[in-house]
């Protein structure tokens, strides 16, 4: 069983603000240990499931050198392979090798989420609203629709209570949760204990992967289409004479393709 882990750090126990997860500040040192061992707890739970294959993104933009690296090197979980500085969701090979399962550790939820805990979807600055054919969607989503283009399924997430909430009510109460903490408002939680949260990641990562009870892969029948509405006229710039992207009106962009991927891939990137 191969299976990819995507990891952010907004989700984890006892975050909740920019501070901790901003390369550069020496709090944001110390959070990257709880980042760092709440991803090996899954590790842990996915080996034990039987996964032979267990492939690590870290999704985190941190910003500075630490810009999806914000791993500890030398805690890191042995039994996995782990994937440094990569662009967000732009990792599909083990995709395209044949995958079994997705899991999610330290998600958070999208934009405008009363008790979504560092809330937003994909730039805090950015961007407001993201949707698939009028679906919305946040980073979970997101991934979970690139994941889907290949027929892959997510298995598990681990977050606060509303990324929880968000990712069972797009892709069904088969996906199995571990909630470690549930926002008293953007910037404010009830966590569990760290070592708790790692217990309930590995415990229930096992349990995901050795019941095999998924949820069908998130697929969208093309066209598919991909809007943003962005947080000011200003950011359309950055999208002018893309193929496939429209600038639809001064705040939103849609990119339009036969699959999420093609959709995903033209947005980001000039051909």
């Amino acid at each position: 069983m191969r299976v990819v882990i995507f990891c952010d750090m907004e989700g984890v126990s006892c975050i909740e603000t920019w501070e901790q997860v901003s390369s550069g500040t020496a709090i944001y040192e110390e959070c990257r240990k709880l980042y760092t061992d709440e991803m090996n707890a899954a590790v842990r739970g996915a080996r034990a499931a039987g996964a032979r294959d267990v492939v690590v993104v870290d999704c985190h933009g941190a910003g500075g050198a630490h810009n999806f690296k914000s791993f500890v090197p030398e805690r890191l979980e042995s039994g996995a392979e782990y994937i440094f500085g990569h662009p967000w969701a732009r990792y599909i090979e083990a995709f395209e090798q044949g995958c079994d399962a997705i899991l999610f550790v330290g998600a958070h939820a999208m934009a405008g989420v009363p008790d979504g805990v560092l809330c937003h979807t994909v730039s805090s600055e950015s961007w407001h609203n993201a949707s698939i054919n009028g679906t919305l969607v946040g980073e979970s989503g997101i991934l979970a629709a690139i994941a889907g283009c290949w027929d892959v399924p997510v298995a598990f997430t681990s977050g606060d209570a509303a990324t929880c909430r968000e990712v069972q009510q797009l892709l069904g109460t088969e996906v199995v949760t571990a909630q470690v903490k549930k926002g008293l408002g953007r910037f404010s939680s009830v966590n569990m204990a760290p070592k708790d949260a790692c217990s309930l990641i590995e415990m229930r990562v096992a349990q995901a992967l050795s019941l095999k009870n998924w949820p069908k892969p998130l697929k969208f029948e093309g066209p598919v289409t991909f809007k943003v509405e962005l947080a000011t006229p200003d950011n359309t710039r950055d999208f002018i004479n893309r193929p496939g992207v429209k600038i639809e009106d001064a705040r939103t962009v849609t990119s339009t393709a036969g699959t999420f991927w093609h959709a995903w891939d033209q947005f980001w990137y000039r051909h």
